[in-house]
């Protein structure tokens, strides 16, 4: 499973205050030990931590570069601030955009301008399934999402192993049903295209507001990794919800099991 380190936000009180501060030691320490955790992937959200959030996500990028080749992830909702991760991102590297929906009351061609971007900048992009209208509250509606992001991100060009699908994961304590619909929508969205979509969450957002937080977390995704789920955003400093995921990608013979398997697939 492809862990995408989650902890670099300006949501994250911590990261917040290093940004006002332009403490780089802060985010670095935050690279190099998600890197060390397992990240395969460095999330880069500014959040609400500054208002300048293009010269700020400048900067979290080339601070990050400066200690760590882990391939970025430039996380924002709001295209001009993609374009300005970009601009920094070390040239030649794999990155991932985080995230774009289908479309937009506002823009309705906005799933084609990200697509323009991976396609110029051999890049991956994460989609989301929702349009216009929000999320859909039922399988059918999703999984149709899912298949129309396919569609056009073959129609520009990209590949869809470089289409990460992130069906949307809403709180348990909000919405108890939405983990069943979304093992549902997994199991679907990987038949949509060969070589298949990868399929992401942001797993954090499942147990957000609730008790037992990495219980939740870890056992919906050993349940999601069995369906087909092959990335998440993640806390990679959570070591059993990291250990509970190379267990299950070994259970299901994606790994090879040795007495040590959990030191080897942290060693890769």
């Amino acid at each position: 499973m492809l862990a995408i380190g989650e902890r670099i936000n300006g949501m994250f009180q911590d990261v917040k205050k290093a940004i006002q501060k332009k403490d780089k030691k802060v985010i670095q320490d935050l690279a190099v030990k998600q890197t060390q955790a397992g990240a395969a992937f460095l999330d880069v959200n500014v959040g609400t931590a500054a208002q300048d959030q293009e010269g700020t996500m400048k900067w979290l990028i080339e601070t990050i570069q400066e200690v760590c080749k882990t391939p970025i992830a430039i996380d924002s909702q709001k295209l001009n601030v993609i374009k300005a991760g970009i601009e920094v991102v070390a040239k030649g590297s794999n990155f991932l955009i985080n995230s774009c929906p289908l479309n937009t009351k506002k823009d309705p061609e906005v799933l084609e301008k990200y697509l323009a971007l991976c396609q110029e900048h051999n890049a991956s992009l994460v989609a989301l399934t929702m349009d216009r209208e929000g999320v859909p509250q039922n399988v059918e509606k999703r999984v149709e999402i899912a298949a129309a992001i396919v569609e056009k991100a073959m129609t520009a060009g990209v590949s869809t192993d470089k289409l990460f699908i992130d069906p949307i994961i809403l709180p348990i304590n909000v919405s108890q049903n939405q983990p069943t619909f979304l093992l549902e929508v997994m199991s679907q969205v990987k038949l949509l295209a060969d070589p298949r979509p990868h399929m992401t969450v942001g797993l954090s957002n499942l147990s957000q507001g609730a008790s037992e937080r990495s219980l939740i977390n870890r056992t919906f995704l050993v349940m999601a990794i069995a369906v087909g789920l092959d990335s998440a955003i993640v806390d990679v400093f959570d070591t059993e919800l990291m250990d509970a995921a190379i267990t299950a990608e070994m259970l299901l013979n994606k790994q090879i099991y040795s007495d040590s398997f959990l030191k080897a697939a942290r060693m890769r």
